[in-house]
């Protein structure tokens, strides 16, 4: 709880400045330090706890401990003492102004949050407003040719317009899965349920459901000998994986090959998805998981759709899950994905054992 820790900060900085005015005591006789340090505690303590009632309390305690203990005549009280008033009023009133900017730099510093997060997802819906407009149109489109001029297309017609219909539909189905997980990720409605998985079945099934659409792709998988059972919330591991594979699949550039890999680096799992396609414009490596990549071309980099969304949605998982990821080219050609989730140590030892 949080005023546990506020209250043995307070005693912990409190006992280091008598400690350090006993000692210096020691070497020199006389007091104009202790004061100094006293008024220095009862600033640090105002800024590192909450609200005022902490660096008050520090005030006064500073201030009785300076007249008890410091000051002659020693270990008793004297409240006649020259300048002791002032001494209360200088530290109690340093205490209320560090308090108070304390109290300003938070607000400021939620506001600051807010405001971000207000602009990530005014971000995502002008990216949205667009990139669901496109497939929307052409499945009206479609379907209203095939309705109003049935008998002027051939079977064969018929059915390309009903796969493009599909495909859109598929497409527009992953949208919204995807911001309905970024909207729980950002707004904090929804804690992230962490169970201990094996990470290798995690990748085989993205990998299975993946191919199944994806059947001209081939798609290596390499994993390590051990067992990495890795705390997370499976569905959404399951959703960045595939997300990083159709993008991949979809907007890599004439992508025949995707390599996916798992390994154990230090106390982090890492997975990687890398293809043999054109890369990332290296312009936009930088803002790759911010969402706002549409309508972007870079040679057969295909971004009509934007798949800014879905790396945003990467992104925000992995993040939820105390994780990083990163984006890069390959010299070999093509990009590579990779995100790295924490280990729960114990659980993979007793399974190494």
């Amino acid at each position: 709880m949080r005023w546990i820790y506020d209250l043995l900060l307070t005693a912990a900085i409190l006992a280091m400045a008598t400690v350090l005015c006993t000692l210096l005591r020691r070497i020199d006789d006389g007091s104009g330090y202790v004061n100094l340090i006293f008024v220095l505690a009862v600033a640090t303590i105002s800024r590192w706890t909450e609200g005022y009632f902490w660096g008050i309390f520090s005030a006064v305690s500073g201030v009785l401990l300076v007249n008890y203990v410091f000051t002659y005549p020693y270990w008793e009280f004297n409240f006649t003492i020259t300048g002791y008033p002032f001494t209360f009023l200088a530290m109690l009133t340093v205490s209320m102004m560090i308090s108070a900017m304390n109290t300003q730099i938070k607000k400021q510093e939620r506001l600051r949050i807010e405001t971000e997060k207000e602009a990530v997802r005014a971000n995502l819906l002008r990216a949205m407003s667009h990139d669901i407009r496109t497939p929307l149109t052409s499945i009206v489109g479609n379907t209203a040719a095939i309705l109003e001029n049935e008998d002027s297309f051939s079977p064969e017609q018929k059915r390309r317009l009903l796969e493009d219909v599909n495909e859109d539909a598929q497409w527009l189905i992953r949208m919204v899965e995807n911001l309905l997980s970024i909207t729980r990720m950002s707004g904090g409605q929804a804690k992230i349920e962490k169970d201990c998985e094996a990470a290798e079945e995690i990748v085989g099934v993205s990998v299975s459901k993946f191919t199944k659409r994806f059947p001209a792709i081939k798609v290596s998988i390499e994993v390590p000998d051990e067992v990495l059972m890795v705390p997370m919330d499976a569905t959404l591991i399951r959703q960045v994986i595939m997300n990083l594979l159709e993008n991949a699949a979809i907007h890599g550039g004439n992508v025949t090959q995707i390599r996916v890999c798992l390994s154990r680096e230090g106390t982090n799992a890492c997975f990687s998805v890398s293809d043999n396609g054109v890369g990332i414009p290296k312009e936009r490596l930088s803002t790759i998981f911010n969402g706002g990549l549409s309508g972007v071309s870079h040679n057969n980099f295909d971004m009509k759709k934007n798949m800014g969304i879905g790396l945003s949605v990467c992104y925000t998982i992995v993040k939820a899950h105390d994780g990083t990821m990163t984006a890069e080219n390959l010299d070999s050609g093509g990009a590579c994905f990779r995100f790295y989730l924490p280990l729960e140590e114990g659980i993979n030892s007793e399974i190494e054992g």
